[in-house]
């Protein structure tokens, strides 16, 4: 470590300017209730800030701590949670509610090294709760405090490297302030989260305002953007499907995705590998199936395509033969529209099912019902 950012000033530096400008008005900031501060870095862990809030106040609301929280169904858990993303956060977040309960008597454990054991909690968010509520001396490591401290220290190891993480988080350890600073570790800790945040942003950082400018060797360097190194990137893969919105009345057919792999655990309309497979299962189905606009969805490791096809049965539909459609279909229910909206549904059939069916006159409608 360069000897010029040795603990007193980077420290002392940083708690000093979190302290005068750091983000004191998120509701989370400043709390010492674990949960609390649980439950806004699990919503912030790769969500900006100002799509976390409304949705931090809304599950306090309804699940005002822990215990509540556990006894929750997943379902509603996964319905508060739509529309926020990387849904497995959303499971994680109820099965360690429930060890805390179950384990822990309903209290959050006081120390770094307990935390990170129970789900979805890793070292760095076991860290900042230790810190945050019970004031332990510990580092935090999250995406945006590897930029600033890799930034801050020229640290230019291959994150992608186990080794060269392990000696981040060395570092980032050895500039902890000292112990005794009244405050000191949680407005440090913050100060990191809050600097990386705002002014040493992942593309034009404002160096000029930076507190540590004085320290930092990527602006010496001239290359604050070459940092953090990681050379391993994942490649993205790609894939389609067909999605079937099928309609009777005020009624869509929605299946429960499975526990595992994506959107694990959400309703959503029934997905087929493509049109032929769905024109094959509607053979003889009455009513018009109309083909809608492709619809593209980012997800971690690829990119998807998503064709849905508008299915409205006709409203004199007898009981039998809306029976032997069901009968074909994936496993799952009619649910009233109005009512599909408040399950756990995933971004894209949110918008499909808020914006409404389309109509005949705006999308060319192909029809598979059978001949007179």
């Amino acid at each position: 470590m360069p000897s010029h950012l040795s603990r007193p000033p980077l420290a002392a530096t940083l708690i000093a300017w979190q302290r005068q400008h750091g983000r004191h008005g998120l509701p989370w900031v400043g709390s010492r209730d674990p949960y609390r501060v649980w439950l806004s870095e699990i919503m912030l862990q790769q969500t900006q800030v100002s799509t976390v809030l409304g949705y931090y106040d809304r599950f306090l609301q309804r699940f005002p701590d822990v215990a509540a929280l556990a006894a929750a169904h997943q379902d509603e858990v996964l319905a508060l949670w739509s529309g926020l993303g990387y849904y497995s956060r959303a499971r994680n977040l109820h099965r360690c509610a429930q060890a805390v309960v179950q384990q822990h008597g309903g209290r959050f454990p006081g120390h770094s090294s307990t935390l990170a054991a129970l789900p979805g909690i890793g070292r760095s968010t076991a860290a900042a709760i230790a810190a945050f509520c019970f004031g332990e001396r510990c580092a935090i490591l999250d995406g945006n405090v590897k930029r600033v401290l890799t930034r801050a220290l020229g640290f230019d190891g291959d994150l992608a490297e186990a080794r060269q993480e392990k000696a981040l988080w060395l570092q980032a350890e050895a500039l902890l302030p000292a112990a005794g600073v009244e405050g000191g570790i949680e407005a440090y800790t913050q100060g990191l989260m809050d600097l990386g945040a705002s002014l040493c942003s992942r593309r034009r950082p404002v160096c000029d305002a930076c507190p540590l400018a004085g320290l930092c060797v990527a602006r010496v360097q001239g290359r604050a953007e070459a940092y953090p190194v990681k050379t391993r990137k994942l490649k993205r893969g790609q894939r389609e499907h067909v999605l079937l919105w099928l309609d009777h009345g005020d009624q869509v057919w929605l299946v429960q995705r499975p526990q595992t792999g994506v959107w694990a655990g959400l309703f959503a309309l029934p997905e087929f590998d493509s049109e032929e497979g769905l024109w094959a299962l509607a053979a003889g189905w009455p009513g018009i199936g109309q083909p809608m606009p492709a619809v593209q969805h980012a997800l971690t490791h690829f990119d998807w395509t998503l064709r849905p096809c508008h299915w409205p049965l006709p409203a004199g539909l007898s009981t039998a033969a809306r029976a032997r459609i069901e009968a074909s279909l994936p496993a799952g229910r009619w649910i009233l529209r109005s009512e599909a909206l408040a399950l756990g549904l995933p971004a894209p059939i949110r918008r499909l099912l808020e914006a409404g069916p389309p109509t005949c006159a705006s999308r060319a409608a192909l029809d598979h019902s059978p001949a007179a």
